[in-house]
C-alpha cells in the first residue's frame, strides 16, 4: 500500500502533494514501483494534528480519487460522509483510524463491497501521544480490533472485506510499539489479514536519531519484521524499496 498525502502537514511529506496534479503523478509512480493499492488522505493523523473541516477534506481528496479509477484506492478518512463521498466515485477500500466508530460509519460501508482497514488508536491525534498508557498493549489493542470485528460482522459486513491494523504512533510509545511489532503473530488469531504501517515513523526515529526525511533503512527494517510477524498489507511511502525487502524475504522463504 503506497502512501499519497494530500496534505500541507502530514508529517512525512505534508505539502508534497497537496495540490491535485502532483498527487495524482506520485500515486500512478508508486504503482509503477509496485504498490497494489494507493492510500490517499485528506486529513492529516499525525499526532499533534488538528482536525480538518469535511468539505475541506472533500476538496482535497475527490479530484484526485476521480483522476484515479483505474486503479485501486484506498481512502484514509473517519468520516461518513467522506466514506459515502469516496465510495459514490470508486473507490476500492476504506481505511479509517477511528474502525467505523463513527456514527453513521458501519452503515455507509455495509451497503457497499469495499475493503475496511480497521485501526486502533488511543484518543485524538492532536493529544495521542501525550501520555499514552496500558495494561497490556496486545492484549487491549486486540481485544478492541475484535470487537470491530464483530460490530461490521452484525451490520453484515462480511468478514473477507476487513483487515486490520495495530496503529502502530496512535496512542502509543516506543515500547508500546515494539512490543506489538513483536507480538503481531497474535493479530492472525482475530482471522483478517494484518497491515502494518511503520514508514518512517516518529518511533523509528527515537531509535536511530534520524529525522522523517532519513528514515528510509529503519522503515525497511521494520517493513521486514512486520513481515516476519505476519503482516500481509505494508503501508509505506517507499514502495520501490520496500519491494526488494519483499522480494528478498519470499526468495529465502523458498
Amino acid at each position: 500500500m503506497g502512501v499519497v498525502n494530500i496534505t500541507p502537514d502530514s508529517f512525512a511529506d505534508g505539502g508534497q502533494f497537496l495540490e491535485p496534479g502532483a498527487a495524482v503523478a506520485h500515486a500512478r509512480q508508486l504503482v509503477e514501483e509496485g504498490a497494489d493499492i494507493v492510500d490517499i488522505g485528506g486529513e492529516s493523523s499525525r499526532p499533534g494534528a488538528r482536525a480538518v473541516a469535511g468539505d475541506e477534506e472533500l476538496a482535497r481528496v475527490l479530484p484526485v480519487l476521480k483522476s484515479l479509477k483505474d486503479l485501486p484506492v484506498s481512502v484514509d478518512t473517519r468520516r461518513p460522509s467522506v466514506m459515502k463521498a469516496a465510495l459514490a466515485e470508486g473507490a476500492s477500500m476504506i481505511n479509517d483510524i477511528e474502525a467505523l466508530s463513527a456514527p453513521g460509519a458501519i452503515e455507509a460501508l455495509a451497503a457497499s463491497d469495499c475493503g475496511i482497514c480497521l485501526m486502533h488508536k488511543q484518543g485524538d491525534p492532536e493529544t495521542m501521544q501525550h501520555d499514552p498508557r496500558y495494561g497490556d498493549v496486545v492484549a487491549e489493542v486486540k481485544g478492541f480490533l475484535w470487537s470491530r470485528i464483530l460490530a461490521c460482522e452484525k451490520a453484515k459486513i462480511e468478514k473477507n472485506r476487513i483487515c486490520v491494523d495495530p496503529g502502530f504512533g496512535f496512542g502509543k510509545t516506543v515500547e508500546h510499539n515494539l512490543r506489538l511489532l513483536r507480538e503481531l503473530q497474535a493479530f492472525a488469531e482475530l482471522g483478517v489479514p494484518v497491515l502494518a504501517g511503520w514508514s518512517r515513523k516518529s518511533s523509528l526515529g527515537a531509535i536511530t536519531g534520524r529525522p522523517a526525511g532519513e528514515r528510509l533503512a529503519a522503515s525497511l527494517a521494520a517493513a521486514l519484521l512486520a513481515l516476519q510477524g505476519g503482516a500481509t498489507i505494508l503501508r509505506v511511502h517507499d514502495v520501490k524499496e520496500t519491494r526488494d525487502v519483499i522480494a528478498v524475504w519470499e526468495a529465502w522463504k523458498k
